[in-house]
C-alpha cells in the first residue's frame, strides 16, 4: 500500500480510497494466478477486470483475451463480459426475462 497517510489524534490514518484501491489490485493479482492455471470461472472474472479497469488499468485488448480463453469451455461468457467484475449470470435473470420479452 502507498505510503500516503496523515495523522489523525495521534493515530496513523490511511484514506479509504488508498485501502480499497489496494485491496482490488491484490484481488486481481489473486485471480490472475488462479486465472494461469486454467480455472474458467477465474479467467471470466479476469477479463471482467480488464474491461473494467478494476484493479488493473482499462485493457479491452486483453480484456477480450482472458474472455476468449474461458469462452473455450463455455460460450456463454460473452455475456457477462460487459459486467462488474465478479457479476456471474446467474446472479440475475432480470437481463434474459426482459430479452425474452423483445
Amino acid at each position: 500500500m502507498e505510503k500516503s497517510s496523515l495523522i489523525l489524534d495521534g493515530q496513523r490514518r490511511v484514506p479509504l480510497g488508498l485501502v480499497v484501491s489496494d485491496c482490488a489490485k491484490r484481488w486481481f493479482q489473486d485471480t490472475l494466478k488462479e486465472a494461469k492455471t486454467g480455472d474458467f470461472t477465474m479467467q471470466v472474472l479476469v477479463g471482467q477486470m480488464y474491461f473494467n479497469g478494476y484493479g488493473v488499468p482499462k485493457d479491452v485488448e486483453k480484456g477480450s483475451d482472458w474472455m476468449s480463453r474461458a469462452s473455450k469451455r463455455r460460450a456463454s461468457v460473452w455475456k457477462v463480459s460487459d459486467k462488474r467484475p465478479g457479476y456471474n449470470a446467474s446472479d440475475s435473470d432480470s437481463d434474459e426475462v426482459e430479452d425474452d420479452r423483445k
